[in-house]
C-alpha cells in the first residue's frame, strides 16, 4: 500500500496495465494530472479536437489489438468524443476514454463544465463508472481495461471528478477485479462444437462468411485452414476484411449492399452457412428473407445477445472465433474434403466479373489498385466513410489480418485521418496510409498538424470529386437523379491548405502521376497528401437497391 494524489495513482495503474501512448486534450479539471504527466513515462499525445483524438485512440486500439487511451476535460471535452465512442462501440473496438469532471461537492449543481457523461454514455458503452472515492482509482482503471479487452471487446468511459485526483490516499495496485455478472465465455461448450462439425460434414454447398471477430481474436490462420479444410467459399463482412487474404483461392470478397458477384450469389445458395464473428447486419445480409432462405445457419460468436437477434440459426457456438475454429478444425477429418466441385463456382463467378476494366484515365478502381502496389503487404490502410470506402473494400486487396481499418457500424465520416495517425503510433515501423474522401477529409483535416509535429507520418490518398459522393450516388439512383444538399464545391485547396500544416502535398494529373507519387510518400519519413480528382458522376458498383436481396445486384448506370 503506498499513499500518493489520485492523479499519481491513476498514471501507475496505467503504466502498469502497459499504457504507452494517451491521445487528448487538457483543460481544467485534468490539470492535476497533465502535471504529473511530466514524470510519467506515458507518451502523450496532443490534438487539436476531441473527437480526432478519440478517432486517433481507437486506430490505436485496432492497430494494436488492445486498448487504446484518451483523455479529455469536462463538460465540451467529454460531449466532443460522443461519436468516437459509438464508432468504436459499434465495430467493437477497445477504446477506454477517461474524461474531467467537476468535484464531487459540485455534481449535480450544472456547474461549470459540468455535464453528466455517464448518462450521456450508457447506450453507447459496454461500461462506464464514475470513480467518487479516490483509493478506488486503481480497481477503477483495472477493471476498464478488463472491460474494454475481454470478451465482446468495446468502449469504455471511466469519469473522473476532480477532487478525486487531488485527494491522497493508500492504494492497493494489486487489486483483483471482479464485476458481479461479467464473465466472458471463451471456451465454447463442448456439445456445441460437435453439433457445428455434424452439420459441415453433411454440407453439400458449405459456406462461410467471416466477421470483425476473427481480426479482434487473431484468428486469420485458424480461418483459412478451416476454408481450405471445408473447401468452404469464405465471405466477410467490411469489419472481417483481411480476415482471409484477398488473393486466396476460397476467398469470395466482400458480401452485402456493395458485396462482390461471387459473394453475394454464393451465400444464398448455401446449405450451410457457417457464420463467424459476426452480427448479420443490414449492410451484410440485405434483405432478410433473400439471405440464405435454405441454409442451415452455425453461428460462432462471443456475445451470446448477438446470436438469433437477426437471423436464426440452427446451432451456435458462443465462445472466442480462435478457440472456436481450432476446436472445429480438430474434429474435422481431411475425408469431408469436397469433391463435389461446388467451390469450382467461384472462379465461374469471378470471370464472370472479372478482370475490371480500370479504364485508362484517373477512376476510383484503378486508385484502389494503385495504391495496393505501392504499399507492402504488412502496411495499415483506414479509410474514411463514403464511396471511396467501398471501392477500398472492393478494390484494395488485403493481404494481413488486422491491417485495414474502417468504420462500419456508425460509418463515421472524418474517421480517416486521426485513425491513421493513432496506427501509426501503435506501429511506428509500419506504412500507414489513409484513403479519404473530400467530405469527410474535411471534417478532421487539422489533424494533419498531429502526424507533423508529432512525427508520426502518414499518406493521405484524397479522393476529390467535389460532392458527397454516397449520397449523390442514391440520388441519382433512387431519386430520378435529383441532387440536393450534396455539393462540397468549396473554395478551398486542400493542397495548399495540407501544405500550412507542414505536409508534402500535391494534386495528381494522371495515373503515371499517381504511381510516382504513391511510391514516392512510401519511401519517405514525412506525412504527404496526394489530391486526386475524382468524377463527381462515378458510382460505386455492385450496388444493392434497398428492400432488395443479395443477388438483385445493380452493376451499371
Amino acid at each position: 500500500m503506498t499513499r500518493t494524489t489520485g492523479s499519481k495513482a491513476y498514471l501507475k495503474t496505467l503504466e502498469n496495465e502497459g499504457v504507452t501512448h494517451m491521445f487528448g486534450i487538457t483543460g481544467a479539471a485534468l490539470i492535476p494530472i497533465c502535471d504529473d504527466l511530466l514524470n510519467s513515462d506515458i507518451r502523450y499525445i496532443p490534438g487539436v479536437h476531441e473527437q480526432g483524438s478519440a478517432h486517433m485512440a481507437d486506430g490505436y486500439a485496432r492497430a494494436a489489438n488492445k486498448p487504446g487511451i484518451v483523455q479529455v476535460t469536462s463538460g465540451p471535452g467529454a460531449t466532443n468524443i460522443v461519436t468516437p465512442i459509438a464508432t468504436a462501440q459499434l465495430d467493437s473496438a477497445p477504446l477506454i476514454a477517461f474524461t474531467g469532471q467537476v468535484p464531487m461537492s459540485m455534481v449535480g449543481t450544472d456547474a461549470f463544465q459540468e455535464v453528466d457523461i455517464i448518462g450521456v454514455t450508457a447506450s453507447i458503452t459496454k461500461w462506464n463508472h464514475q470513480v467518487r472515492d479516490v483509493s478506488k482509482i486503481p480497481w477503477a482503471v483495472k477493471a476498464g481495461m478488463h472491460v474494454a479487452n475481454t470478451g465482446r471487446k468495446g468502449a469504455v468511459v471511466i469519469d473522473l471528478p476532480k477532487n478525486v485526483t487531488t485527494e491522497e490516499a493508500e492504494f492497493d495496485y494489486d487489486v483483483k477485479v471482479e464485476l458481479e455478472g461479467y464473465n466472458p465465455i471463451i471456451t465454447p461448450k463442448t456439445y456445441e462444437l460437435d453439433t457445428a462439425v455434424k452439420i459441415l460434414v453433411d454440407a453439400k454447398r458449405p459456406v462461410i462468411i467471416a466477421g470483425g471477430g476473427i481480426i479482434s481474436s487473431g484468428s486469420g490462420k485458424e480461418l483459412t485452414a478451416l476454408a481450405e479444410l471445408l473447401m468452404a467459399p469464405t465471405a466477410t463482412t467490411l469489419m472481417g476484411k483481411g480476415a482471409i487474404p484477398s488473393n486466396h483461392p476460397m476467398s469470395l470478397g466482400l458480401c452485402g449492399m456493395h458485396g462482390r458477384h461471387e459473394a453475394n450469389y454464393m451465400v444464398p445458395d448455401a446449405d450451410v452457412l457457417l457464420v463467424v464473428g459476426a452480427r448479420f447486419s443490414d449492410r451484410t445480409t440485405a434483405t432478410l428473407s433473400g439471405f440464405a432462405p435454405n441454409a442451415k445457419i452455425i453461428h460462432i460468436e462471443i456475445d451470446r445477445s448477438e446470436v438469433d437477434k437477426n437471423i436464426s440459426s440452427l446451432t451456435q457456438v458462443v465462445g472466442d472465433a480462435k478457440h472456436a475454429l481450432a476446436g472445429i478444425i480438430k474434429r474435422l477429418k481431411v475425408e469431408i474434403i469436397r469433391k463435389n466441385g461446388w467451390h469450382k463456382k467461384i472462379a465461374e463467378y469471378r470471370k464472370y466479373c472479372e478482370p475490371y476494366d480500370y479504364g485508362p484515365g484517373i477512376n476510383s478502381p484503378a486508385v484502389m489498385r494503385a495504391i495496393r502496389e505501392a504499399l507492402p503487404g504488412d502496411a495499415f490502410v483506414t479509410t474514411d466513410v463514403g464511396q471511396h470506402q467501398m471501392f477500398a473494400a472492393l478494390h484494395y486487396d488485403v493481404q494481413e489480418p488486422g491491417t485495414f481499418l474502417s468504420s462500419g457500424g456508425l460509418g463515421t465520416m472524418g474517421f480517416g485521418v486521426p485513425s491513421a495517425i493513432g496506427a501509426k503510433a501503435a506501429a511506428p515501423d509500419k506504412k500507414v496510409l489513409t484513403i479519404c474522401g473530400d467530405g469527410g477529409f474535411h471534417m478532421t483535416e487539422n489533424n494533419l498538424t498531429v502526424a507533423v509535429d508529432e512525427d508520426l507520418p502518414i499518406v493521405v490518398v484524397l479522393m476529390n470529386n467535389k460532392v458527397l459522393g454516397m449520397v449523390a450516388q442514391w440520388q441519382r439512383l433512387f431519386m430520378d437523379g435529383r441532387l440536393s444538399t450534396v455539393d462540397r464545391n468549396y473554395s478551398v485547396d486542400y493542397t495548399e491548405l495540407s501544405k500550412s500544416y507542414g505536409a508534402h502535398a500535391v494534386k495528381i494529373e494522371s495515373m503515371d502521376h499517381l504511381n510516382t507519387e504513391l511510391r514516392r510518400a512510401v519511401d519517405a519519413d514525412y506525412t504527404t497528401v496526394i489530391e486526386v480528382p475524382i468524377d463527381p458522376n462515378e458510382n460505386v458498383y455492385p450496388h444493392i437497391p434497398p428492400g432488395m436481396g443479395l443477388k438483385d445486384i445493380l452493376t451499371e448506370d
